[in-house]
């Protein structure tokens, strides 16, 4: 059974956990090996601190109980009266399962509620997974392109992409 919901204050071991575990999957290579073991640590313990502080919308979805996949939204930060997925992975664990599909349909269900009517975000240029898994969800290319260092110096190119709440 899949469930999808908001997450709270204790799920920021099963949040860091799915971050962590996607991020060594889907973006590791394309870093140093030592940067990039730092950065899956960093995602480990970051998810305490921002559900706690409500920054932004967490949300989780599970496969019989056990978490894995997670998305993180808030209002853009770069395009106002848009909302912006910042952060969406799913544990290889549930890649095949449909909890991603289900946790993208909870989360724009969310956004609805809240009063959003478009949503955009952006993905690395070189991860055809997660292109095609947004491209399923309804999501559209806007055309934009922007690069973005993730700490080690070297910039990724990112594409975004935007659909209807």
């Amino acid at each position: 059974m899949i469930d999808v919901r908001r997450a709270v204050a204790g799920d920021g071991d099963a949040v860091g956990e799915i971050h962590a575990a996607a991020w060594a999957a889907a973006y590791a290579p394309f870093f140093d090996e030592k940067f990039a073991a730092g950065e899956i640590k960093s995602r480990l313990t970051r998810w305490h601190d921002r559900i706690s502080s409500g920054e932004g919308i967490v949300m989780l979805g599970s496969v019989d109980g056990r978490p894995l996949a997670m998305a993180w939204v808030m209002e853009s930060g770069t395009r106002p009266g848009l909302a912006e997925i910042y952060s969406f992975y799913g544990h290889p664990d549930g890649w095949g399962s449909g909890v991603a599909a289900a946790l993208m349909d909870g989360t724009l269900q969310v956004l609805r509620d809240e009063g959003f009517t478009q949503v955009h975000l952006w993905t690395l240029r070189d991860t055809a997974q997660s292109r095609r898994f947004y491209s399923k969800c309804g999501f559209a290319e806007t055309g934009a392109t922007q690069t973005r260092d993730f700490g080690d110096g070297q910039a990724l190119a990112q594409v975004e992409y935007e659909r209807a709440c």
